[in-house]
């Protein structure tokens, strides 16, 4: 083979494996396991707003919306803590931090997607729109930019943002803000805490070192633990609402108080019995939880509706 052409294919693959590279550093900017776990919870909320099968339109645009929303902040938070990710073990090999997406293209990528799910979920009603964006701000700004420098409790005041989507998806079907969704707005946001905290403990010299004020940075690993047990049960009382108010029913009792209890019990291990490596096994049973107890309430509310 001609040497002409032996180069040619070397600049064949090469442009092959950069375009890969950054189409994969695109993604990897919006967090796509997060916003696969908001819209989780929004679709959640979308199903219990309504006794039926919600509109498919709005499950489709609010999806979208919200998603398109979700990945916006996520690119937002890649470039406002590009500095800090590149100090810390845990994020040094994020896109923004490596020098691998230039700033400005981040910021318009962001942008165009903050655009276009504001105008999907305008296609709904005003009232997610404006929410989303409320959620976007809260988080992107709020959070990255100031709660996350100024408060240890900064994942506490902060986690409101994160655990708005099952009101957003409830709100992009009935075009109101219902009680109802803000019970499922409480169980996100008593989840975070305890969530987040796992991994700060196991992250601890991280956040130290990229000079974060988290829990276990400023008040100490022994008092974070204690922190992660008391919102551990306050979840668990928390989770008994929807039943109480009888929003759901009796399998989803039995299961969120399954998958609660079990957060309990890793937060006990975690405070009176430690060992290495549990922080990380109590985070990562943290998140198979939020995806447990919202296919929980899920399954009770199709449950109801077949009953009824």
């Amino acid at each position: 083979m001609a040497k002409s052409q032996l180069l040619e294919q070397r600049q064949i693959a090469l442009s092959g494996r950069h375009w890969r590279q950054l189409g994969s550093d695109y993604l990897i900017m919006t967090k796509p396991k997060v916003v696969a776990m908001l819209l989780l919870t929004a679709l959640v909320g979308m199903c219990l707003a309504v006794p039926g099968i919600p509109p498919l339109k709005a499950v489709l645009l609010g999806l979208l919306g919200i998603g398109f929303q979700s990945a916006a902040a996520a690119a937002l938070n890649h470039v406002l803590d590009r500095q800090i990710d590149a100090k810390m073990a845990r994020t040094h090999h994020r896109p923004l931090a490596r020098g691998r997406v230039p700033t400005i293209n981040a910021v318009v990528f962001a942008t165009l997607l903050m655009v276009i799910g504001f105008v999907l979920l305008w296609q709904l009603n005003a009232l997610t729109a404006w929410l989303t964006f409320a959620s976007l701000v809260g988080y992107a700004l709020v959070y990255t930019v100031w709660l996350k420098h100024a408060t240890p409790q900064n994942i506490v005041i902060g986690g409101l943002a994160g655990a708005a989507p099952p009101l957003l998806g409830w709100a992009a079907v009935t075009g109101q803000f219902d009680p109802h969704a803000l019970l499922l707005v409480m169980l996100v946001f008593a989840w975070t805490p305890p969530h987040f905290w796992a991994l700060a403990i196991h992250r601890r010299d991280d956040y130290a070192k990229a000079d974060v004020p988290m829990l276990p940075v400023t008040h100490g690993i022994a008092f974070t633990k204690t922190m992660v047990l008391l919102y551990t049960l306050l979840l668990t009382l928390t989770g008994l609402l929807p039943w109480l108010t009888g929003m759901s029913g009796l399998l989803y009792l039995i299961g969120s108080l399954a998958l609660n209890l079990g957060f309990v019990g890793y937060a006990v291990k975690l405070k009176f019995a430690d060992e290495p490596g549990h922080a990380w096994a109590t985070f990562k049973y943290s998140i198979w939880h939020l995806l447990g107890l919202f296919l929980v309430l899920l399954a009770d509310h199709w449950l109801m509706v077949i009953l009824n």
